[in-house]
């Protein structure tokens, strides 16, 4: 059986654990776990949100609220090249899909998948080939209001450029699917006045091997992810202000552990902190900590050529690994770390904490805001600064979607749109998207410091959202290793997307969407990636499971060293929900 198959049964089989997951109560909005890498704050615990306090039905109630809808789709693609050529392409595509919400009072989860099967015919060159797409978010109660099981999953077909920067939703002779999933134990106790929080998370992510990419004259080609494991724990235990002391106390201890396939690249971080809280006032506080961190990145050299000394790559196109010399250390930080910030808690629908500190060496800065004004909005901001691989990253955005969402496909594509709009669900602190995660597929493992935000509106007649976000990645690499000459590489990502969804009608409905990215590669020899693209729909209801689309769409990508490619596409298509 292929890893392909494994990984497709494993995101089935999350889907499916959703769906038939029982109802749970949820935590809305993050209100009494705070600040901190280490989670330092939870001192400020204003207590869990009480069942009567939910704003939205179902939701912290012993209501039972439970969406499942499998879907079948047949559909009919067609897409004309504007540039650089005028080709024009057909080909029919035949799916199976799931979209599912379940919450109750000791789970809730969200889960939108699909499998798509496209046939090419007559002269086109679009080969048969699956594509597997799809999204999960799940929190299930194993000891009501102190232990759930958290996991999430996902799968998206991307396009992969020269600088290992992707594109979405366009098909190339380098398109590869990407799998991430995550799972573990997630804790919040309460021991006295003694308040502890905790979680494990093991994860596991893979691209599969892209086809021919597409080089700069003189350049070689990027070193792709293949796959890797992550293992993150923390554990925090505090005291809030006001009982023991005056002010609240903490200390806390975390590991994280990332391994990449490619040159057995290893990031090993391990710290302990301590911390206060000192309120202002009733909705008000000034946080500090201090703690002791040791951080070691390290990789391997690739097997070299014994005559040209040149680095020997794989059938895979990605560098192969010379296991018979030592691990070379890439990045060494030991030593202190310290941040101080503001926590800002008005009610239970806004959230804010900002800090800033000295952590890997040099000045961080991070923190969140949350705000839910009612259960059909939420603004989420966050702002980030970590040293991981693409897998660590992937996973972490991962934890940050809401438990409820509604998922955004593109029409054309079935691909899914690099934000959910959450459901059910005050902020969490994270912006509920995976784009700065997947700017980029590029085996290094970096320092990525930026911002994201989400707006999200799910009114009775629209719906509407907008993500944007800043990822800035510094690559780390071991000197005298074949990824030498990555080391110090800064690429930046600037990305955008939005949707608008309405009901016309009893009958009808539309839904629209425009995404941006702006690429910038550090490498010269590389270039810059710009992505644009819009699509636009109308659903019609037939009877009362069938219903038909008609879509078209524009998307280009503009490359500074290659060809520009830019395509125009329409589908019209059939859907039997069950």
């Amino acid at each position: 059986m292929t890893m392909k198959s494994h990984l497709l049964k494993t995101f089935v089989a999350l889907s499916a654990c959703l769906a038939a997951a029982a109802p749970a109560h949820a935590q809305l909005l993050g209100y009494d776990d705070v600040s901190g890498p280490d989670g330092a704050g939870d001192a400020f615990d204003e207590g869990d949100v009480d069942d009567g306090d939910s704003l939205v039905p179902g939701i912290g109630t012993r209501t039972k609220k439970v969406t499942v809808v499998p879907y079948i789709e047949a559909q009919q693609v067609v897409s004309a090249e504007l540039s650089p050529g005028d080709e024009v392409l057909t080909y029919s595509t035949v799916a199976a899909g799931l979209d599912a919400n379940v919450t109750g009072r000791n789970s809730q989860g969200a889960v939108s998948v699909r499998y798509e099967r496209r046939f090419g015919y007559g002269n086109t060159r679009v080969a048969d080939s699956d594509v597997v797409s799809g999204v999960a978010r799940a929190s299930v109660g194993i000891v009501p209001r102190s232990l759930t099981l958290e996991g999430g999953a996902m799968a998206a077909r991307l396009s992969v450029e020269n600088n290992g920067s992707t594109v979405a939703g366009r098909e190339s002779n380098s398109t590869s699917q990407v799998y991430g999933l995550y799972i573990g134990p997630s804790l919040r106790s309460q021991i006295g006045d003694l308040h502890v929080t905790g979680h494990y998370r093991f994860g596991y992510n893979r691209v599969e091997s892209p086809g021919a990419l597409v080089t700069a004259p003189g350049q070689n080609p990027a070193d792709i992810y293949d796959e890797g494991t992550v293992h993150n724990a923390m554990v925090h235990a505090g005291v809030k202000p006001g009982t023991v002391l005056p002010i609240g106390i903490g200390v806390g201890a975390g590991w994280n552990r990332e391994d990449v396939s490619n040159l057995d690249q290893r990031i090993d971080d391990k710290s302990v902190r301590g911390d206060v809280v000192l309120p202002v006032g009733s909705d008000l506080a000034l946080v500090a900590g201090i703690g002791y961190e040791d951080v070691t990145v390290s990789n391997r050299d690739a097997v070299r050529d014994p005559v040209t000394g040149q680095p020997v790559i794989g059938p895979d196109g990605r560098y192969v690994t010379d296991k018979s010399q030592p691990r070379q250390i890439a990045y060494e930080s030991e030593g202190l770390t310290w941040d101080a910030g503001v926590i800002w808690r008005p009610s239970k629908r806004t959230a804010l904490e900002a800090h800033v500190g000295r952590r890997y060496g040099s000045t961080s800065y991070y923190g969140s805001f949350a705000y839910a004004p009612n259960a059909r909005t939420s603004v989420n901001v966050s702002v980030y600064d970590s040293i991981s691989g693409f897998g660590g990253l992937l996973n972490n955005r991962l934890a940050g979607l809401p438990t409820q969402f509604d998922a955004t496909r593109n029409p054309l594509t079935g691909d899914l749109g690099g934000c959910v709009a959450g459901t059910g669900s005050v902020g969490t602190g994270q912006a509920s998207c995976l784009n700065g995660a997947l700017a980029s597929v590029s085996s290094s493992v970096f320092r990525g410091r930026g911002v994201m935000a989400s707006i999200g509106v799910s009114g009775p007649r629209l719906q509407y959202g907008i993500g944007a976000g800043y990822d800035r990645r510094k690559f780390i690499a071991a000197p005298g290793t074949v990824l030498a000459g990555a080391n110090g590489v800064i690429d930046e990502n600037v990305w955008l997307g939005a949707y608008l969804n309405g009901r016309i009608d009893r009958q009808s409905s539309f839904g629209t969407n425009v995404w941006a990215s702006w690429y910038q590669s550090g490498d010269g020899v590389a270039g810059d990636v710009t992505a644009l693209g819009a699509t636009a729909a109308y659903y019609r209801t037939l009877t009362g499971r069938l219903s038909a689309t008609v879509a078209v769409g524009v998307q280009g990508v503009d490359r500074e060293l290659l060809d520009d490619v830019w395509t125009a596409q329409g589908m019209v298509g059939v859907r039997y929900s069950f």
